[in-house]
């Protein structure tokens, strides 16, 4: 491979056909409002990661605890471990997990939008800010702090809440 040359940052799955899978690929896709599977192998691929890390932490325990701190409570930080969690939580994760924390989802879930589908849409557009920075990737980890800093851009039509696309008022 070429220096510079792009990556997948996620791996296909081994098996092309396999009905069961797949149906389960598309439940997740549709329920998530993903773009795509990649952005669902993306998770899978990043879940497993994790997993890796968290078993070579694991592995090697007695040497050095700060290492495993840190891993932990960076996934505490994004919200994919809770407060009393440790490391060998991370082994039990769902692809689920992942996928809740994405900025898309947390921003259906607060009520900015009627459906994840228009969330995502939301995003892309430029309507919704973090912390008052506008983000425009539904594939944002929303760490804890920030989930109260989720609104609508100020600039945005979309703060008027008798907008026509805002959540509720839908006819």
């Amino acid at each position: 491979m070429a220096l510079g040359e792009n990556t997948k940052f996620y791996e296909t799955p081994n098996h092309p056909y396999q009905g069961e899978r797949i149906a389960e690929e598309h439940d997740l896709v549709s329920r998530y409002g993903l773009k795509n599977k990649e952005e669902l192998w993306r998770a899978q691929s990043e879940l497993r990661s994790m997993r890796r890390e968290a078993r070579e932490l694991l592995g090697r325990i007695s040497e050095d605890e700060t290492e495993s701190e840190e891993f932990v409570s960076r996934l505490q930080r994004i919200g994919i471990l809770g407060e009393n969690d440790e490391l060998d939580d991370v082994l039990s994760l769902e692809v689920t997990d992942i996928l809740e924390r994405r900025l898309q989802t947390v921003a259906y879930r607060q009520g900015l939008a009627n459906t994840v589908t228009q969330a995502r849409q939301f995003l892309v557009h430029g309507h919704i800010t973090v912390d008052g920075s506008r983000v425009t990737a539904p594939s944002y980890k929303v760490e804890v702090t920030e989930e109260d800093a989720i609104e609508f851009d100020e600039n945005s039509p979309l703060t008027d809440e008798l907008h026509p696309a805002r959540a509720g008022n839908q006819e």
